[in-house]
């Protein structure tokens, strides 16, 4: 009978030690970040990220003229461009890391980038997954089509096939304001200008900036829609509860605005693109303010 005490007072200390153990576990959980979804985000604070010598950006290697591989395999773009700043001012190498539209929040969360910089349009859906910076750029959604078949308003889309990319601000807002358009959904932007140029689909909506610039070095294509939905902006986001790094970069955007960064930014690499057709202070978001 005293064995068998003893037994039972074993079983009580251990399995008592295991609640205490697995209560440990949920109290360290939900101080780096609360709820579940939250406590399995992975990311690296400036420190961390200074200590390691490399920041991992993730921009588009397919989005020309804001993030794009050229014929020499070297990235180039608007968003590149800003990379490459961050990077120098933080003091360590770049890793540039090609994302597609429909992984930018998966990536951040996983820590597979410590930043997204692929052309991401703010929502307030997104904003719940990942912590936004301020602004750099405006867009609102465009319409690329054939000039032999122009696709001028929404209406005249009824019967046709319109191309989106997964994970695009363009698929979310046709399928909630017009969900009888036949959307034709590609997960790269190779793929659905390919589409459009071999005609499995009518017109291929996207950032109107995107659509203007693609249109121009594409004879046969004409932008019929060039501002559809509201007027958007366009910021870098890191993993949500990194405030180390969100104010950081927050901080670099309020002072890149002294020397006008992003002006050089524009005449670096989509001057040539858009010439004459576009004013750059309607795009430009100077210092996180939107004019």
């Amino acid at each position: 009978m005293k064995i068998l005490s003893v037994k039972k007072i074993i079983a009580v200390i251990s399995a008592a030690a295991m609640a205490l153990s697995f209560a440990a576990c949920s109290d360290s959980s939900e101080t780096d970040g609360g709820d579940s979804s939250s406590s399995a985000a992975v990311y690296r604070t400036v420190d961390e990220i200074k200590e390691s010598g490399k920041v991992e950006i993730g921009v588009f290697s397919d989005k020309n003229p804001f993030g794009y591989v050229d014929n020499n395999g070297e990235y180039q773009g608007y968003d590149v461009y800003f990379a490459q700043r961050i990077a120098q001012d933080l003091g360590v190498e770049l890793d540039l890391v090609s994302v597609e539209a429909a992984n930018r929040v998966e990536y951040l969360t996983t820590g597979k980038v410590d930043i997204i910089l692929a052309n991401f349009t703010v929502t307030e859906e997104r904003a719940e997954k990942v912590d936004f910076a301020l602004p750099y750029m405006k867009v609102a959604l465009g319409v690329v089509s054939p000039e032999d078949a122009v696709i001028a308003s929404v209406d005249d889309l009824a019967g046709k096939k319109l191309i989106v990319v997964k994970g695009t601000t363009a698929e979310q807002y046709f399928t909630e304001n017009y969900p009888d358009t036949e959307l034709v959904k590609y997960d790269e932007y190779n793929e659905a200008y390919s589409a459009l140029q071999d005609g499995r689909g009518d017109a291929f909506s996207t950032d109107n900036t995107e659509v203007l610039a693609w249109a121009m070095q594409n004879p046969g294509f004409t932008v019929g829609i060039e501002s559809l939905g509201n007027l958007d902006t366009i910021a870098p986001a890191v993993t949500k509860g990194n405030e180390t790094l969100l104010q950081w970069i927050n901080d670099e955007i309020t002072a890149l605005a002294d020397e006008q960064f992003f002006h050089a930014d524009y005449d670096a690499t989509l001057a040539a693109v858009y010439g004459d057709t576009v004013d750059k202070e309607n795009l430009i978001v100077e210092g996180g303010i939107v004019e």
